[in-house]
């Protein structure tokens, strides 16, 4: 039977109708999308962003295969806030100043494309020095007291036993720091005097930890290269995180949303 006009001009009404349907349909799943990412970056930009722990510099704050989150907001603003560091402008917006003792991921100054993360020790204008491993801040001792040992594993799959100790800092601020060699290449420092508008950062793991004690490595931090603190632990694993297969061996869950100030533990 032949088809009627009518019934031609129907189908190709619905055909078109159709395919306008799937194209707005389309159209909505892109915008979606395209609003999901920029959620995305904003929140990532001014809320929280998640790192990862790459080295064993802050041991045993930190352990290789921590992530944490990073407060973006803490500090306020600067161009390292935003991805790629865009220079839009100078210094810091809404600043707040970074405490004594905060765990600070920044932005490497030789190369702000790298982040690092250490523990703030020195204010502007402070003077620090490390004789025989022990840290001294305008001339006086860091209080340190022994605190048992830290069992890690080394390069050879061997467990070593590592002297541990708690560090507080004048404002009162603790947290255990190791220190494996005795006459390390960084247990005996100049004084190192902070300049104004930066800070002096270490890592807790002391004698392997590249940080402003090596002044042509990081240095004084400039104020405007601080990410910002991070304060607790969402996840570990002593294995790479896609490796989904090993999570039941590798999780570490005792640190799963623990504090960052004492070692991974509340105090």
């Amino acid at each position: 039977m032949t088809k009627t006009k009518e019934a031609n001009n129907s189908e190709a009404k619905m055909s078109k109708d159709k395919k306008e349907g799937k194209k707005e349909t389309n159209g909505e799943l892109f915008r979606s999308l395209v609003f999901a990412i920029v959620l995305a970056v904003i929140f990532r930009s001014l809320a929280f962003e998640p790192f990862y722990i790459p080295s064993g510099s802050m041991k045993s704050t930190l352990l290789v295969g921590d992530y944490v989150f990073v407060s973006k907001y803490s500090y306020g603003y600067s161009r390292y806030s935003f991805p790629f560091g865009p220079n839009i402008f100078e210094g810091r917006v809404f600043e707040e100043k970074p405490k004594r003792g905060d765990v600070i991921v920044f932005k490497l100054p030789v190369n702000p494309s790298i982040n690092y993360i250490k523990r703030l020790v020195g204010m502007p204008g402070d003077k620090l020095q490390v004789l025989n491993g022990k840290l001294y801040i305008n001339g006086e001792k860091v209080k340190l007291e022994r605190d048992g040992t830290f069992e890690d594993i080394d390069e050879k799959g061997n467990t070593v036993s590592i002297p541990q100790y708690i560090e507080t800092l004048p404002n009162g601020v603790s947290y255990r720091v190791l220190d494996q060699k005795q006459n390390g290449n960084l247990d005996d420092t100049k004084v190192y005097e902070v300049p104004e508008g930066h800070y002096f950062l270490m890592g807790d793991n002391r004698d392997n930890s590249s940080d402003s004690r090596v002044l042509h490595g990081v240095g004084y931090v400039p104020e405007e290269n601080l990410v910002g603190p991070a304060n607790w632990i969402f996840f570990s694993a002593s294995d790479s995180f896609w490796k989904f297969w090993n999570w039941p061996s590798s999780m570490r869950f005792s640190r799963f949303f623990s504090d960052i100030e004492y070692g991974g533990e509340k105090k």
